[in-house]
């Protein structure tokens, strides 16, 4: 598929059955990339990688050709949260993360970067800040990235603004360890426009001025259910959404982000029988003009 070879797209898929399974679903997918989880997204504890799980997710790897692979940290995870119990579970927690990727050969862990909760946005940016700092120091020397995702901005959640991910970066003793996983889906409802190819590059210009868009390490695609600027996180299928089928028209053509890779988190579903991974995944490629 040549127009594949233009643009990294694949999904987030199950490794249930076991970690090769998502690689060989991407690649019976025709996908060139995959995300995982690494353990229960819902669990604090994980069990240890054995060696037969990291030998056949890398054979699986290579077998389909997939570059760039990249985890999803646990959702428990809340470097932000002024709780020291919790702050210190989730730092503990969060270093695992990042070993378990480098284990398994991926790009880059994306994680949400926090929630203040009932303390100040400041003092949760700072505390996400000291996180990060010990939980590089602790893991010097590997090669995974920390991607912090732009976030809808639901509750008290941090990183709907790209001001955030700018203070969180800047923070940073090694900015060499992080990048940046930009949701389609979540800046539209944080309230960063992408309609027409004005508000696209105003958007883009707004970001590569605060941040940089070489920080870009990673995409998630996503169409919206709900509204500009709702701060609400619920995704929809490419084009059937509140954001429309233009602002991915905007992104797969843009030249800046060729070779990013760029995972769909829709709704796992068979519509009249065909699969909406591939749907979707066909309708973001069929975008890109020759």
């Amino acid at each position: 598929m040549a127009k594949q070879k233009q643009a990294m797209v694949g999904s987030h898929l199950s490794i249930a059955g076991g970690y090769y399974k998502a690689a060989d679903s991407a690649g019976g997918y025709g996908m060139p990339t995959v995300q995982i989880f690494t353990k229960n997204n819902n669990q604090w504890k994980a069990k240890p990688l054995t060696q037969a799980d990291i030998d056949s997710f890398k054979q699986a790897v290579e077998t389909h050709g997939l570059t760039q692979c990249c985890a999803h940290d646990s959702y428990l995870i809340n470097l932000g949260s002024p709780d020291d119990e919790l702050w210190e579970k989730s730092i503990e927690a969060f270093e695992i993360e990042l070993l378990r990727a480098e284990t398994l050969g991926l790009m880059g862990v994306v994680m949400h970067p926090g929630s203040h909760n009932e303390s100040t946005p400041q003092e949760g940016i700072d505390r996400i800040i000291d996180a990060l700092n010990r939980i590089h120091a602790k893991t010097d020397g590997i090669k995974v990235l920390t991607l912090l995702e732009t976030t809808a901005g639901q509750g008290s959640s941090l990183g709907y603004r790209f001001e955030h991910l700018q203070a969180i970066i800047g923070g940073m003793n090694d900015q060499d360890r992080v990048g940046v996983c930009l949701d389609t889906c979540h800046i539209f409802a944080a309230g960063y426009p992408l309609g027409t190819k004005e508000q696209y590059d105003a958007t883009f210009k707004e970001f590569d001025k605060l941040i940089g868009t070489k920080r870009i390490k990673a995409f998630h695609v996503n169409d919206s259910k709900k509204a500009l600027g709702s701060r609400v996180d619920r995704h929809d299928h490419i084009g059937e959404g509140l954001l429309g089928i233009e602002p991915f028209r905007f992104l797969m053509n843009d030249k800046r982000f060729r070779g990013v890779p760029m995972f769909l988190e829709t709704k796992k579903e068979v519509r009249d029988g065909e699969d909406m991974d591939t749907v979707n995944r066909d309708r973001l490629l069929g975008l890109i003009e020759e």
